[in-house]
């Protein structure tokens, strides 16, 4: 299996390399590359919005925007345990950022009141175990979920897969002002390095779920 993926991400290089050679589809090859990585459905009604650990102030803005129009009036986010640096600067009273304590501050800023905590999670893939056992312990028959850009076809797959077999159907948006962008990713060293990252993880996950 790590022989096969090495020659298809071969291949895929060896070939962008080639394209890439032609300066007219430069463009459109890097800006094919980004979308790649994003994924969206159709908005829909749903039992709740669930905004993706890594989204912060961005997936909270989309959630609004989605309460506003009323696809659901409730919100989940993940927790977030203080870190031991939290916890030290805390202990010395000097200045620190809880950002659990602020996302909850600002969905409340925005009028959303109806919120629900879903235990921590730590990347992607843990996101649809967790939220498999959580949906059902809190009887969720449908989920609104909000991505950054460059993890939501991932998360779509990951969710689909850990959901849609006990019959929970999963719509993915993506926040509108995610730091990744997709058409301009080559243009900055995080964009790169997201790129890269993100590119490699979704292949991964193709290669072991096929299907």
């Amino acid at each position: 299996m790590r022989r096969r993926g090495l020659i298809v991400l071969l291949v895929v290089v060896l070939g962008a390399a080639g394209l890439l050679a032609v300066p007219a589809s430069r463009n459109t090859l890097l800006s094919g590359a980004g979308w790649m990585l994003v994924a969206e459905d159709p908005p829909r009604k749903a039992d709740i919005i669930i905004v993706s650990t890594d989204s912060l102030a961005a997936g909270i803005l989309e959630a609004g925007k989605l309460v506003d129009a009323g696809y659901a009036s409730r919100v989940a986010l993940f927790e977030r345990p203080p870190t031991p640096l939290q916890d030290e600067l805390k202990r010395r009273g000097l200045p620190h950022v809880d950002l659990q304590v602020t996302s909850l501050e600002l969905l409340h800023a925005l009028g959303i009141t109806d919120i629900e905590m879903i235990p921590a999670v730590v990347g992607t893939n843990d996101e649809g175990g967790v939220l498999q056992k959580w949906c059902v312990a809190k009887g969720i028959h449908s989920v609104l979920f909000v991505s950054v850009a460059d993890h939501s076809r991932r998360t779509r797959r990951v969710l689909g897969r850990a959901l849609a077999q006990h019959g929970i159907p999963v719509t993915v948006r993506w926040a509108r002002f995610s730091q990744f962008d997709p058409d301009h990713w080559w243009l900055s060293r995080n964009g790169q390095r997201t790129e890269i990252v993100e590119s490699q993880k979704l292949l991964v996950d193709v290669l072991r779920h096929p299907f």
